[in-house]
């Protein structure tokens, strides 16, 4: 029996606002994904500290502030720097369309916005996640 997929679902930054984040949790935990949901107010250190100690597959950023173009680059880098780079890191939230190439440049795998289905991020996870 295959182990389920592992998703960190985090809202970095000072950020206080995460609906969408149990929105997302709560998709990935009905189409059979373990979650474990960070919380509010996450430094990038906290959450790559949490996707190791919890062996996740999967980091999922939310976001409200306008700190995307910071917040999650760095939480890519941290994964590089600890080895993790397979791990697979998306994010959502209020994200200017202009500054998505620049994050998917940074190593995000994919950003999704307001009223993405999510069925559509269940997908892209079953999709594009490497698993060994």
């Amino acid at each position: 029996m295959e182990r389920k997929i592992r998703v960190i679902v985090a809202k970095p930054g000072l950020d206080g606002h995460d609906r969408g984040a149990k929105v997302i949790a709560r998709a990935l935990r009905d189409a059979g994904m373990e979650v474990i949901y960070t919380g509010l107010r996450q430094t990038p250190e906290q959450i790559v500290q949490a996707a190791l100690q919890e062996d996740a597959d999967v980091v999922a950023l939310s976001i409200l502030s306008g700190a995307h173009n910071h917040l999650f680059p760095r939480v890519v880098e941290l994964l590089k720097e600890k080895g993790a780079e397979d791990i697979l890191v998306f994010g959502g939230g209020v994200i200017p369309e202009d500054d998505i190439p620049f994050l998917k440049s940074k190593g995000i795998a994919e950003v999704f916005g307001p009223g993405t289905p999510t069925q559509t991020t269940v997908d892209f996870i079953k999709t594009h996640l490497k698993r060994s």
